[in-house]
């Protein structure tokens, strides 16, 4: 199945009968993420559920919900770090807390370096090298 990449939001639901109309009710927190709002139009797809007996387990306690984490790094932000891995592309990656990425252009494997965080994604963060350290320091 192909997925658009215009997809907003993807949530299991169930369809209701309401004063003689069918109505499946959009997450809270949908809306508070900021991917849709109120009052819009959407087009929505419907799948069925999976054919488990806990999918379709109405009683069953929800899930709590997490918030949304965000990256453990910030731009300017600098660190010491070791070179981990190269990239397909040749570029330094090292991991920080919750193994968070952080790729490091023109070093190389096993390398120690300081760096100072320029780009901040979801996933991902880039670096430059401030300074090569010695690993006798």
């Amino acid at each position: 199945m192909k997925i658009s990449e215009e997809l907003r939001c993807l949530f299991s639901g169930k369809v209701e009968e309401r004063d003689g109309s069918y109505v499946v009710e959009v997450p809270e927190q949908e809306l508070r993420l900021g991917e849709l709002q109120a009052d819009e139009t959407y087009r929505l797809a419907v799948l069925p559920a999976p054919a488990t007996n806990e999918a379709n387990n109405t009683d069953a306690t929800p899930e709590p919900e997490q918030a949304p984490q965000t990256p453990p790094v910030e731009a300017g932000e600098q660190r010491t770090v070791e070179i981990e891995d190269i990239g397909d592309q040749g570029d330094g990656i090292t991991r920080v807390e919750r193994g968070f990425v952080v790729i490091v252009p023109d070093t190389k494997q096993t390398e120690r370096v300081t760096i100072e965080i320029t780009d901040v994604r979801e996933n991902v963060a880039f670096a430059e090298v401030i300074e090569r350290v010695s690993y006798y320091e």
